[in-house]
């Protein structure tokens, strides 16, 4: 099954996949980045947008927010969700706007759905074209060398349709610009469950190597994966925020 098809399928469980994440904790995090490194505008992409929450919180924090991403029913829920904001069916990889923005996120790893290193280039190229001057872009991104195949991050919901497991974690063979996401979802309904079991395709790639892409597009900074508190990124841990403003 395809990235896009499995997310098509469990478009309607797509929140209770992501129920721990602490959206308005991330957002006001990219907030207080763009006050210390952008340039202050308040014109707000998301690339890889999912069902809005991030728009969401932008949008009321006064931003002009919007967002794309490449699964329709997805975008039909962002914009059942947050009304006031603009989404579009497009590509992060290949997208083009008809004005700059300001700022450009990309949350929750998406950067790494780019798929291959030359994609990867395309996506720094389009945010960077897309962005005003010291426009700002923030993503989240895991290294390559520090994935240890054997973790894994696991919750559990309930709903109205029953009891949700889901199982998530890195793989990386060791060699070569290609990791998986392993998914593992369970809904269990009167005493039945039903299991979907997905490989997602993702870009490998190094945090020097990635600083290596965006150095001509971008002035980086590259801080310890916590929202709460600004910490520049140790040069050790494998999980990072970079936050890159535009140079030219």
């Amino acid at each position: 099954m395809s990235v896009n098809a499995l997310y098509t399928d469990l478009s309607d469980y797509y929140d209770l996949m992501c129920a721990d994440i602490d959206y308005q904790a991330q957002s006001h995090c990219i907030h207080r980045l763009q006050q210390l490194f952008g340039n202050g505008g308040r014109r707000h992409l998301d690339l890889a947008c999912g069902t809005g929450p991030h728009v969401c919180h932008f949008s009321d924090a006064g931003y002009s927010s919007a967002g794309l991403d490449i699964n329709q029913p997805m975008l039909d829920k962002a914009a059942m969700r947050c009304p006031q904001a603009r989404f579009s069916l497009q590509d992060m990889c290949s997208f083009t706007l008809s004005e700059p923005v300001d700022l450009l996120t990309c949350f929750l790893y998406s950067i790494h759905y780019s798929g291959a290193i030359e994609r990867l280039k395309a996506c720094i190229a389009s945010a960077h074209a897309a962005l005003a001057i010291d426009g700002l872009f923030c993503f989240n991104v895991v290294d390559k060398g520090k994935i240890d195949n054997s973790l894994f991050a696991a919750h559990s919901v309930e709903n109205d349709e029953g009891q949700f497991t889901f199982n998530s974690g890195w793989s990386y063979p060791g060699d070569g610009e290609q990791q998986a996401l392993r998914l593992r979802i369970e809904k269990t309904t009167a005493g039945q469950t039903e299991v979907w079991n997905d490989e997602h395709p993702m870009v490998a790639v190094s945090f020097a190597q990635l600083q290596t892409l965006l150095q001509p597009y971008f002035a980086v900074q590259v801080f310890e994966h916590d929202y709460e508190k600004l910490i520049p990124w140790d040069g050790v841990s494998g999980n990072a925020l970079f936050a890159c403003v535009k140079i030219g």
